[in-house]
């Protein structure tokens, strides 16, 4: 085991990941809110929520998962906002004190309807039937 190891939590990030990853979350967020991010006037604007950003190990990546208020023009919203990287990359350098400014990179966070998926098959007869034997 090497001494420079660092220590990970159950998500398998360190705790500086984690805390960068959360301050850049707040950084994007407020951008969303205030709504002066450019955007094209032929794409339909979303209300975007910034669910998580993860960070690589070196701080010099980030991927922020996002999700539209309604579900509605996904792909669209994350083109547009992986073709606007430069100005939210100017964003996090005023926001957020790092010494490098990472490269960021917007994905559409699919674990709700993961979980949604996951509630339909537990609720499902057949499991429910079987869960409820081994409750015996």
């Amino acid at each position: 085991m090497s001494k420079f190891k660092t220590p990970t939590g159950s998500s398998g990030r360190s705790p500086r990941q984690l805390r960068v990853g959360e301050e850049l979350r707040h950084a994007l967020a407020a951008s969303f809110q205030d709504g002066d991010y450019p955007w094209p006037a032929d794409v339909p604007r979303s209300i975007i929520t910034v669910t998580e950003v993860r960070v690589s190990p070196d701080l010099r990546n980030a991927t922020a998962y996002i999700v539209t208020m309604g579900g509605q023009h996904n792909d669209e919203t994350v083109k547009v906002l992986n073709q606007s990287k430069p100005y939210f990359r100017h964003v996090i350098a005023e926001n957020v004190e790092l010494r490098f400014v990472p490269q960021i990179h917007f994905q559409l966070d699919t674990s709700f309807e993961y979980a949604e998926k996951i509630e339909r098959i537990l609720h499902d007869p057949s499991v429910a039937r079987d869960l409820a034997k081994h409750d015996d």
